[in-house]
Parts: structure tokens; C-alpha cells; sequence
């Protein structure tokens, strides 16, 4: 799907409204209406009785919004307390003539230190807590329930938060999270990269976003404590334009999982095994072959026809001892690999798990470029170039795809590093997304930038989020050895065919399905064992 940024998405609405198709008041009163109807299927027990409603209104059109909620709302019978944060002078004017017509039938109390906190208390009292089979530390709430809703700032965040704004995010993470609605993006959070612009953000249960999904909805870790991601159609046939340089989309293979194996190929055409690729990884010393192995384990099981290991003399009965499908071949060194690869049948490398920082490694790396075969570099193979990244990217050709995690990235390029990590101070802030595109045009080639937001980016600015949250969170993915396994799908659809881009995005989506389908306790070696169910899934889903 599609992510876009806060510019795309007020470029989309004004298109619309230039257009005449919608006006900026209709469009609010759509993105309020589908505010409440989140609510209602978020928690449908809401829906059948009157509740009670606290709406943080800010000085913007997101504000706006909020106060459309709160009017439906009152209009449902509920019992509904507004805060403005801001001059109701200075509003934009939609965001003017919603706050009129909410003043019509309720009131505005400013947002100051300790007005949040009195609303809390007052709307407590409404609840009547019971013991749950009695249990004296279960609770339920069998009286009103009190919705929380933060329409500060969305999209439109500029910089941090006030004194008295940190103050009132607390007393909000302390008591509204398990009912709160963000509009658009938790206040605080900046839109584009997933960052906090300041020291604090607002935290809520669940997010509704607007025509779109917003690209920093999946980047950053502060967004994970959020359940779901609720997308409010306001009917708009404007899109951005088909500039690869500025989209972002969130890769789902789901989408054409027969094309996935069929590779687009007569089947009458993949009747050796040769034809599905040959992929050749190698492995580190003695006592060191399990990242490699990993690696070729996850290579046969995405497909490749052969896997070889290529090992140290001195490792070769280890190596051979673990495996059985997998080939296992000695090498000396990068002479030895440049006689190998006389074979146009190895047509795929792995080359870093386990490796070893000497300098065979980069000899190494040095022969599997010159190749020009598709090659993936993982670990080992790019921390040994931490003193001179340039000598590496002068070697990386279209076919290569680099996949660092966050202190491989640094050591790569400690200048685009040292953005992305340094304090966002405003929006929109430098994201991921900024970061690896300008590593793969500064490398000339993809990289797959690892974390729970996995971002992958080539030369050309394409990019896509392969994003663990939300209803794909696996957090038992960080476990040593995932990453290995992950450079070994890569590996393996790279030798059946696959473009780097488009080999590095459907293994990192797949390397997820993986978790999520065995759950908690996965170690890695669970992870290539894993495939088969997943593949005969999206063969063959349940109805």
C-alpha cells in the first residue's frame, strides 16, 4: 500500500477541494464521522449505551476534526468535555466554524496545567469498578466509559511540546491510554519520520488516519503500543503523483502470491533444478559456520535450486557434519573464489555471516563484486569496511544489495547516522526512509536497512517499509541469527530471479509471516522451517 507524507496528503486535499469535488468543511466533518465510527468498532459496546467523551482540541484543522467528534457525540447523548490548546481567535476557518457550531451546544474549557487531570477525576466517578471472579487485582468497568480523544496537533507538527503541554502528556499516559483515539498521528510524533519532535508524545490505543497511511505510522518504535491503525475513507480521487523519488509503500506479497511462484516462467521451463538458481555463501572459520548456514538453510527453503557453502579447508568436516541438502565446497581464499565462480551457474553470493573482520574478508568481497554476480553483503562483510566505506561503494554495481542493522548503517555512513539519530527539534524530522535512500545513491545499489521498521531503498529513491507493528508485530524476531536467515532469503530469490529491490522486499515481508506464524520462542533456525506454511497459506488461504 501506499504511505504517504504530511505534504503528499494536504496536497491531495487541496487538489480536491480546487477541483470542487469537496470543500474543507465537508472534508472535516468526514474525518470526524469516521473518528467516531472507529470508536464504535474499536469498542461496538460503546455503540449501544451513552458514554462519556474528553476531546484535546489544538490550534489547527486537526482541531477541527476534534470538534466534529465531539459534537456527534453529544449528538449520540453522550456526556462530552472539550479543551481548546490555543486562541479560538487564531483558528484556520473550518477549524473556526466547527468550533461555533460545537459552542452551540456545549462549552470550551483552554488547556492549561491540571484541566486534563480534573476531567480525569470528574469522569472516574462515573465509573463503577467491579472485582472480577474474585480476583482483587482484576477490575472491570461496569459503569460509563470515558473515550480520550487527542486531536492536537496530526499531521501538523511543526515543534515540541510546550512546558504545560509535557506536563498535560503525562497526566495523559498515566490515565487515558487504554480508550485513547489519536487523530491522524499521536500528538507529539512527527508524521513523516515516526520521531518524537521534543521530549514527549501522547500515546493512545488506537490511531484513525485519513484517506492514507502515513509513512512515520511505520517508522520508529513509538508507535508500537498502539493496537491498530484505523483508515477513514473521505472519498478522494486525487493521488500524488508517480514520482518514485517521493513514495513510499508498505510491500505486501500477499497481493499476487502465484506470481511469487511462478516467477512470471512457463513451468515447462523450471524442470531441473539449475533453473531455479544456484546461490553460493560463505562461511566463517572454525566454531564460527552457524550464521552461514543459517543463511543457506533460508536460501533453500525461499527456493534457490542448490545452496553450496563455500568453507574454509580447515572447517569443512564441521560444516559438512551439519548439513545434508545443502553442498559444501573448500575454499582458499579469494583466489579459490575467483576460480569458482568460473561456474556461470553460481549465479547469487552471500557473503558475511560469521566471516570475521580480517582481511580475508574483504579480499573476499573485493572477488564477489568484481564478478558482477548478484551479491548480498551482510555483517562482517560491511563492518569490515568501517575505516573505508568508499572502497566498498566504489565495488557495489546494481546487482548488490547491502543489509546493515542500525550499527552497521553508522559505521557505513556515519554522517547520515548521525542525523537520523540526532534529536528531531521539528517537522518534519530527517526519518528512515531520507536516511536510506541517500546511503543507496551515495552506494549505488539497494540497501535493506534491518529493524522491526525495515526500510529498503535503491539508487533510483524507490523505497518500501517492511514494518513489524500493529497487527504484524513480532518482537521475537530479535533474536540472534534472524538477520543471518534474512540475508539467505534475499540470497535465494536473488538466484531464482528476483530483482535486488524486489528480492529484498519480499524477503524481509516473508522473514515477518515467518514470526508471526510460529509466535513466541522462535529462534532462527525456526525461521526457513517456517516457510512451507507460510507459502501453502497464501496458496491456499482459510476461508
Amino acid at each position: 500500500m501506499e504511505l504517504l507524507t504530511a505534504a503528499q496528503m494536504r496536497a491531495i486535499e487541496q487538489a480536491a477541494i480546487d477541483s470542487g469535488e469537496v470543500t474543507g468543511l465537508e472534508l472535516m466533518e468526514r474525518a470526524g464521522r469516521g473518528v467516531v465510527e472507529a470508536i464504535f468498532e474499536e469498542w461496538p459496546e460503546l455503540r449501544k449505551t451513552c458514554h462519556r467523551a474528553v476531546v484535546l482540541c489544538g490550534p489547527g484543522n486537526n482541531g477541527g476534526d476534534g470538534f466534529v467528534v465531539a459534537r456527534l457525540l453529544k449528538e449520540w447523548g453522550w456526556e462530552v468535555e472539550v479543551f481548546l490548546y490555543g486562541d479560538a481567535q487564531k483558528l484556520p476557518p473550518d477549524a473556526r466554524v466547527n468550533y461555533e457550531r460545537w459552542g452551540e451546544i456545549g462549552s470550551v474549557t483552554p488547556l492549561r496545567k491540571g484541566a486534563l487531570e480534573d476531567a480525569i477525576d470528574r469522569n472516574e466517578e462515573h465509573a463503577n469498578y467491579v472485582t472480577v471472579s474474585n480476583n482483587p487485582y482484576q477490575e472491570e468497568n461496569v459503569g460509563q466509559t470515558t473515550v480520550y480523544v487527542d486531536a492536537l496537533f496530526g499531521t501538523g507538527l511543526k515543534r515540541a511540546f510546550s512546558n504545560e503541554l509535557l506536563e498535560i502528556s503525562g497526566e495523559w499516559l498515566e490515565h487515558c491510554y487504554d480508550h485513547g483515539v489519536a487523530v491522524d498521528m499521536p500528538s507529539g510524533i512527527c508524521s513523516d519520520s515516526g520521531l518524537c519532535v521534543g521530549k514527549n508524545w501522547i500515546f493512545s490505543k488506537i490511531l484513525v488516519t485519513f484517506h492514507a497511511r502515513k509513512v512515520g505510522q511505520y517508522l520508529g518504535n513509538l508507535n508500537y503500543d498502539i493496537d491498530r491503525v484505523h483508515v477513514v475513507n473521505l472519498d478522494l480521487f486525487e493521488t500524488v503523483e508517480d514520482d518514485t523519488a517521493s513514495l513510499v509503500t508498505e510491500f505486501d506479497i500477499a497481493l499476487d502470491p502465484r506470481g511469487f511462484f511462478e516467477d512470471g516462467i512457463n513451468k515447462s521451463q523450471r524442470n531441473h533444478k539449475y533453473s531455479h538458481g544456484h546461490a553460493l555463501i560463505l562461511t566463517g572459520g572454525p566454531g564460527k559456520t552457524g550464521a552461514a548456514r543459517l543463511a543457506a538453510r533460508g536460501a533453500l527453503r525461499i527456493g534457490a535450486g542448490l545452496v553450496t557453502l563455500a568453507c574454509p579447508p580447515n572447517t569443512l568436516a564441521e560444516v559438512a557434519h551439519h548439513v545434508t541438502a545443502l553442498m559444501c565446497r573448500p575454499l582458499d581464499g579469494a583466489p579459490g573464489l575467483r576460480e569458482m565462480l568460473e561456474d556461470d551457474r553460481l549465479n547469487a553470493l552471500c557473503l558475511g555471516p560469521g566471516m570475521g573482520l580480517g582481511p580475508d574478508t574483504q579480499a573476499l568481497v573485493v572477488e564477489a563484486l568484481k564478478s558482477k554476480r548478484a551479491t548480498v553483503l551482510d555483517a562482517d562483510a560491511l563492518s569490515r569496511f568501517e575505516r573505508n566505506p568508499q572502497a566498498l561503494f566504489d565495488l557495489c554495481h546494481e546487482k548488490t544489495v547491502l543489509t546493515p542493522h542500525a550499527g552497521e548503517f553508522k559505521r557505513l555512513f556515519p554522517d547520515i547516522a548521525e542525523r537520523l539519530t540526532a534529536p528531531a527539534t521539528e517537522g518534519p524530522a530527517y526519518s528512515k526512509v531520507d536516511a536510506t535512500r541517500e546511503a543507496a545513491k551515495r552506494a549505488g545499489c539497494t540497501i535493506l536497512f534491518k529493524g522491526p521498521d525495515t526500510v529498503i531503498a535503491d539508487p533510483n529513491g524507490q523505497c518500501s517499509i517492511n514494518s513489524s507493528a500493529y497487527d504484524r508485530a513480532a518482537p521475537w524476531l530479535a533474536t540472534a541469527g534472524s538477520g543471518d536467515v534474512l540475508a539467505g532469503f534475499i540470497t535465494g530469490l536473488l538466484a531464482r530471479g528476483f530483482a535486488p529491490m524486489q528480492a529484498a522486499e519480499t524477503a524481509a515481508w516473508l522473514h515477518t509471516e515467518c514470526a508471526l506464524s510460529f509466535g513466541p520462542g522462535l529462534i532462527a533456525e525456526d525461521l526457513p522451517e517456517e516457510l512451507p506454511k507460510v507459502f501453502k497459506r497464501l496458496l491456499d488461504p482459510p476461508t
